[in-house]
């Protein structure tokens, strides 16, 4: 069990509950709030969470010691991430979560070929046909 917690298998389903639990609570949430707002009080949530987990875990580093071409694509990752953000809570306002959250995981899709594209990341037949059969899932599972 204990190799389990420390694999990135362990993680990335870790990762999936909690994108699930995110689009059930907000949908909620957003509910009696402008989305653009529910977006803002999230991302003050999550703020005060990982400055907690930093100092906690003893993540700190100084700011100077941290590469220039990292801070350029965290800030672009930032970018993205609040442009998902805003795009994903005004969907859950305007429609169900259970057709908003499977394709927003049409993003399992893109990765796989961005990936591919400007990463060099090389995926197997059988791969591709799970990218196909993911795209596909998610498109039935939005259709009403």
């Amino acid at each position: 069990m204990k190799a389990f917690v420390g694999s990135w298998q362990f993680w990335a389903l870790g990762a999936a509950v909690f994108a699930a639990l995110t689009a059930i609570f907000g949908k909620v949430g957003v509910s009696a709030v402008h989305s653009d707002m529910a977006t803002l009080i999230r991302t003050v949530v999550i703020l005060a969470i990982i400055a907690l987990v930093v100092m906690a875990g003893d993540a700190w580093q100084a700011p100077s010691t941290i590469p220039a071409k990292t801070w350029v694509f965290m800030i672009l990752s930032g970018i993205a991430t609040g442009a998902s953000w805003l795009c994903y809570f005004r969907a859950l306002q305007m429609g169900d979560a259970g057709q908003v959250a499977p394709l927003d995981k049409l993003s399992v899709v893109m990765v796989a070929i961005f990936g591919a594209i400007f990463l060099g990341e090389r995926l197997s037949a059988l791969n591709w046909l799970g990218v196909a059969l993911i795209a596909g899932g998610a498109i039935l599972v939005a259709v009403r």
